[in-house]
Parts: structure tokens; sequence; C-alpha cells
């Protein structure tokens, strides 16, 4: 509404009798306010103005000034409290977060669609279709604009977070903040959320394809500079300048249907919101919950998932594979309503395999491509939605807005699942998932008082305990036995009679050319007599 600049039409001090209607109105508008800050907000003998403005639209709007700060505005017989009250008083309205990339927009004029909500982890206020409401951005609890919600708060999660959301009013940095005296947005810390009462599951994942390129969409509709239709997403690109990005058409280098790439795109955000976002604590979830506040969130740069352009049309149907899959449970635990109520955690998902170098280069072009390094410190990387994601837990995506580089990549490299990759001549490579343990070699003494060497782990790389206890018996000299490797499941270890780590360390280092970094226990070795 205050987009542009407005005219004022008369500028006059309030009368006692429009005082005391005032703070009536007050009382009642906002049941909220205590007798003492309504006093407050609404003074009985400081300077208090009456402005008679029209917006740029042709509204007649009332803005009552104290201060030199305008504190309430009335449209229509409403009355609506400004940022500037609403930074003395932040829990006065019903209050909704969105990402500091959005502001820019609403500035401009822009309502804020449902994409580019921030669903806190206690869920989204309750407000019915026509409440006033608050917004503000993440990681701070001081209000940045006020709008009408244009739909409750169940028929937002129902419509899966599509559509538009809230009807903007005013906003800060808008022209009725600029005719105050243009005080910066405080910070206000939020609140202290407790952390879910659960165990909390340290899965790690495997390298995912959307940590390269996923950005969470948040599309907004207004009005542009001559009051025309824009659309525009919260990013680096309009519509318009981007009009060939992968998901609003077809990807042109994919053989691949729009359909199949709609049911890839479909696939992915499930399981990255299984993942990413959903924990046990959180079943049974509303399947309507789970698109809306989960899935769409998921959905990288660009694209947009849409169901009815998928083969399976419904959520329900894609539900029902994913059932036949064995990945989650559904059931109807209401009329008509169907829940997620159980997942296999462990079910096998796909994943790439990632050295740790290229794991470092894609979190650093991600980084640089979307604009997140810090202007001001170059060692701070500012945390985007799908980094939020992927590397905060619920009760840090509120407080932690940065990280340093070091910071960043360690709680990358803690999401992801380790694996090894052993290679032999002539032979494809193996590589398996978990940490890969040295060969072990030590030394045990037994009840004759006679030494022997043990050597056990052989197996990750790709040696025979058998071949290797016949090529020392016959190099020592000595007696050599297999047996099962004690608290080791389908593993050897094998026994040497003496000391014989050097001729391990000729074996392992020398011939099959062993990383030394891969066993452990060589220093064991005799120590050569001494010359006489």
């Amino acid at each position: 509404m205050f987009a542009k600049a407005f005219r004022v039409k008369s500028n006059t001090a309030i009368k006692g009798s429009d005082r005391r209607k005032l703070r009536a109105d007050v009382a009642a508008a906002f049941p909220g306010l205590g007798t003492d800050q309504v006093s407050v907000l609404v003074p009985g003998k400081e300077e208090l103005n009456t402005v008679k403005l029209y917006a740029h639209r042709g509204d007649a709007v009332t803005v009552y000034v104290s201060g030199g700060n305008p504190i309430l505005f009335e449209l229509e017989k409403n009355l609506y409290p400004t940022v500037y009250t609403l930074w003395s008083y932040p829990d006065l309205l019903p209050t909704f977060t969105t990402w500091p990339l959005v502001l820019e927009k609403l500035v401009g004029g822009a309502d804020l669609m449902l994409p580019g909500l921030v669903v806190p982890p206690a869920g989204l206020p309750q407000v019915q279709k026509g409440d006033l409401c608050a917004i503000t951005l993440v990681g701070n609890r001081a209000p940045v604009a006020i709008g009408i919600a244009a739909m409750s708060t169940a028929e937002m999660l129902t419509s899966g977070l599509k559509g538009r959301g809230f009807s903007m009013l005013h906003t800060y940095q808008d022209h009725l903040w600029r005719s105050g005296d243009k005080s910066s947005l405080p910070s206000i810390a939020p609140l202290a959320l407790n952390p879910p009462d659960l165990e909390k599951e340290k899965e790690s994942i495997t390298a995912d394809p959307a940590m390269q390129e996923d950005l969470r969409c948040l599309t907004l509709e207004g009005e542009d500079e001559n009051g025309g239709a824009q659309q525009q997403m919260c990013g680096r690109k309009s519509l318009s300048e981007d009009s060939n990005s992968r998901g609003l058409n077809p990807d042109p280098t994919d053989s691949k249907t729009l359909q199949e790439q709609m049911d890839e795109l479909l696939q992915r955000c499930f399981l990255h919101a299984l993942k990413c976002q959903v924990k046990k604590a959180d079943l049974p979830l509303l399947t309507s919950t789970f698109l809306g506040n989960h899935m769409f969130s998921c959905c990288p740069e660009g694209r947009q998932l849409d169901i009815k352009k998928s083969s399976y049309r419904k959520l329900s149907k894609f539900l029902q594979q994913m059932q036949q899959e064995q990945i989650v449970q559904v059931e109807e635990l209401s009329k008509g309503v169907e829940s997620i109520v159980a997942v296999d955690w462990k079910h096998p998902r796909k994943g790439s395999i990632l050295e740790g170098g290229e794991v470092r280069t894609i979190i650093i072009n991600y980084a640089k491509k979307n604009d997140l390094v810090d202007a001001n410190n170059k060692n701070l990387v500012k945390l985007d939605p799908i980094l939020c994601d992927c590397i905060l837990e619920k009760n840090e995506q509120h407080t932690i807005m940065k990280l340093p580089w070091d910071s960043l990549l360690t709680r990358c490299f803690e999401k992801l699942q380790p694996a090894y990759q052993v290679s032999f001549p002539g032979q494809e490579p193996i590589v398996k998932k978990g940490k890969i343990c040295p060969i072990d070699i030590s030394l045990a003494q037994r009840a004759s008082n006679k030494k022997v060497t043990v050597v056990r782990n052989l197996e990750p790389y790709g040696l025979d305990p058998c071949s290797v206890a016949s090529i020392l018996q016959q190099r020592c000299q000595a007696s050599t036995t297999v047996t099962p490797a004690p608290g080791a499941k389908d593993s050897l270890q094998v026994q040497i009679q003496g000391n014989q780590i050097h001729h391990l360390s000729r074996l392992l280092l020398e011939e099959y050319r062993l990383p030394r970094k891969y066993i452990q226990g060589l220093e064991k070795a005799p120590k050569p007599a001494k010359k006489k």
C-alpha cells in the first residue's frame, strides 16, 4: 500500500476527546495490550498528530504520529500497527517467518506467497482468513511487514503451501516507514526453542546432487514500478530473465519426457524430505502436511513440483507406490484423511560416491554461485534454505544464519556416509560403504611363553588370509595358523610363531604396495641386534 509515495491531505494535532477514543479503539483492536501498554502507545500528554493522506491507489488513510514516527494507521475503519510499534511489541500479532531475500520484494509491493514461508519446528501459527499478521525474517523477531491472511492455516497446509498467503499492507523501508525517523531494523533474538524430547539419530546420508543445485523457490506476486503485474523468483533471476530454467520448462538436454522428469523430481523431493527433515517424533504425519511443509521445501532452484504433471497425478497414488516399495506406511487415521505412520529409515537409497576434494568443490561452487559468501567477511557463508535443511538441526534453523567455511565443510562431511574404494591391477575397483579399518599387526604371548605375530583385517584389502599364511610360513620357516578373528563377523586372523613383523612389512609394503597409513603395528618389529 505504501510502496509508492503518498499525498498528504492534512496534518493536525489530535484533540483530547479523539485521543481518548483512539486509546479505546487500540484496546479493542489489540486485546493483548495491557492498559499501561496502551497508555504508552497512545500517550496522554505528548504530541500526537493525525495525518490524513491518500495512498498511490487512491485509498484514504489516517495515520497517527507520535514522537515523529507513525505508530498506527486506519483504513476503512480498521486499525493497524506500523513496524515502529511492532518493534516495541513484537508479539502483538500472529507472526509468520520468511527469508531475508524476500524483504526487497515485499518493499517493492509484492504480496507474500506461501512457498516463501519458513515453517518453524512448532508449526505455523493458527490464523483464519482475514486475520492481521506480522512477517519476520529468519533469526530476528522484529517484524518487517504486516499483511492480511489470504486463507486460514488449515487451508495453507491443505494447499501444500501454494498460492497467495498474505496481502501486504505495510513494510519496513516503504514510504510510511520513511515518513518517520527511518530507524534501522532492530535485532530481537528469537524465543528459546526447547529441543524435541526424542533420541537424536545421527543418520548419515549419501552425497545427494541436491547439494549442488538446490535452492528453495520463493515465489512472489505484486506490482512493478509502473503498476503492472509481475511474478518473480526470489533468487538471482526473474522468470522473464530465466524462461528456460529447468523444471519450468523441460530440460532440453534431458531425453526423458516431462512426465518422466516430474516423476524423478517427485521421488527426489520425497526421499530428501524423509532423510533431512522428518523425524520419528513427527509421526504420524498428515500426508498433506508432509507435502506442504517438507516436500515442497526440498524442490531445487528453478523447478516447481507439480504432482498433476507426474504419472501419479495424485499424492495418494504416489504414496501407495512408496508403500509398496516398503519405504513408508500410510494409514487412514480419520475418515478421508491419510497419514504417514511409519518410515523405514534403513531402506536402501541411491547416492553418488564423491571424494573429499569433490565435496569441497561442490560446496564452494554452490556458495559462490548463489552469492552466499558474506560480503563483509569472506570467511563466513550465509546459509540459504537448502544448506539450513542439510546441516542444521531443527532447533538451530532460526538462530544460525552464517557459518565459517571450516564449520560448514565439517558439518557437511558429518552428514555424508563414509565409503572407501580399493583398486587392484586389471580389476574393477571395489567400492564399499563405511570406514576401512587398517590391517592390524600385534604380538601376543602364548602359554608356552612364546611370542606369536597376529594379523587381522586382511580381507578388505583383497588379501586372502590363507594365502598370506602360506607365504609367511615359507619365508619365516615358522608354523602358521588361520582362525576366526574374535569379535569380527566373517573375518579371519593369521598367527605366525615368533615376531615376524619384518617379513610382514616387506610383504605388505614392498610386494603388495599397500600405503603405510593403512597398516598399524609395524613399529613393533624387533630391533636389529647391536654389533659387538
